[in-house]
């Protein structure tokens, strides 16, 4: 939620610069399906955003060929704003695991605000024969092996 204010209020503070912006309706593409983490993340701010802005936003759920469907279609989209992209890190690490992606991660983007900070966790099921306790590892009873 942090980042979601510290966004917002980036916006506000440019409003000065961009007083044209935008002047018709903007699409925010996200890249992997309804409710999954950029989906719920997009669909949170496009309200505040369409409020701020006197225009709507929309969200598209444009999932794909492991996440890289959507940011080659923002990529390919005229870049005056009007299309943008909420990516996860898979914008960062796409490169490496893809070799034929249609846009470039780094060349093809400009980021305009950090929106969410989410830690990823490694779980086990209660009913697991083990699990990590801190940094020892534990039998499925709390005991160091």
């Amino acid at each position: 939620m942090r980042f979601l204010l510290l966004f917002l209020l980036s916006i506000t503070n440019g409003v000065t610069f961009l007083q044209d912006y935008p002047t018709r309706p903007v699409r925010m593409v996200e890249p992997f399906g309804a409710g999954g983490g950029p989906d719920v993340v997009a669909r949170a701010i496009s309200p505040k955003l369409s409020q701020l802005w006197g225009q709507p936003v929309t969200v598209e759920n444009h999932p794909g060929k492991g996440s890289t469907e959507a940011p080659a279609l923002v990529a390919k989209s005229p870049p005056d704003g009007y299309t943008l992209l909420v990516n996860t890190s898979a914008q960062a690490y796409s490169a490496a695991l893809v070799k034929t992606l249609l846009y470039d991660p780094l060349k093809d983007f400009i980021p305009v605000a950090p929106l969410t900070s989410q830690p990823y966790v490694l779980v086990a099921g209660k009913s697991s024969e083990h699990y990590l306790c801190g940094r020892a590892h534990c039998s499925g009873k709390g005991k160091a092996r």
